[in-house]
């Protein structure tokens, strides 16, 4: 196996992973530049590990949730790398992706369960809750027990549990983070790409099946079509 991961839900993050490990990885975030960042990114991570994007044998790609203009960027490239090269493309949930780097990070802080919430923009978040069942293992050690889904920071129910990613950090006043550790560290410059390359590795190793390689907006597009011409009598 050789799977390129890509995420461009907050930051750019490319992965390269070949079943046992990382091979090389690189985050970068600015907002506004998802476009020129992801090529090279992408050339980079393969240089890094001496591979050739022919060596590819399959992609994943985050699905957000995540505002249109950067999560599109990530999907559209994915879809296109997939069908140039002639391999699959999986879909993985940015949350659960974040959900992974938190317990890598921090997984006794987190033990208890915890919830994801990243930045939707509009002064809400995207969340999703998390049970735990093994802190020690980030990639199968958890469930997701609600959402993915959008709403105020203060709408989210946490049931008491603390909260991490960067709508953590923007709303803490009503998404604690854990008392100890690094509350809203893991998502503060994007998830680790790595850990959105694990995890779908580790599902496909196991033939369990992935997410179609579709965005998940969770809200109705702005842009609307126009509503037909009134007729116009003499």
């Amino acid at each position: 196996m050789l799977l390129l991961a890509l995420d461009t839900s907050a930051a750019v993050g490319v992965a390269l992973h070949d079943g046992s490990r990382v091979l090389a990885a690189r985050a970068e975030e600015d907002p506004r530049r998802h476009t020129e960042l992801l090529a090279p990114a992408v050339r980079a991570v393969l240089a890094e590990a001496g591979a050739d994007r022919r060596d590819l044998t399959a992609i994943a790609v985050g699905v957000g949730p995540a505002p249109f203009t950067g999560l599109r960027v990530g999907l559209v490239t994915a879809r296109t790398l997939g069908l140039v090269l002639g391999v699959p493309v999986h879909g993985v949930c940015s949350l659960d992706a974040v959900a992974v780097t938190a317990l890598t990070t921090a997984p006794q802080a987190l033990a208890g369960g915890f919830v994801v919430a990243t930045d939707a923009r509009r002064r809400e978040v995207h969340w999703a809750r998390y049970a735990v069942a093994d802190a020690n293992d980030p990639l199968r050690g958890w469930i997701r027990t609600a959402g993915p889904a959008v709403g105020a920071g203060a709408d989210v129910p946490t049931d008491g549990l603390p909260s991490v990613g960067r709508g953590a950090a923007l709303y803490p006043a009503v998404l604690p983070g854990p008392p100890a550790g690094p509350g809203a560290a893991p998502d503060a410059a994007g998830l680790d790409p790595g850990a959105l390359a694990s995890l779908a590795a580790d599902r496909l190793s196991r033939g369990e099946p992935l997410l179609a390689p579709d965005p998940l907006y969770l809200r109705r597009p702005d842009a609307t079509e126009p509503a037909a011409a009134k007729r116009v009598t003499a």
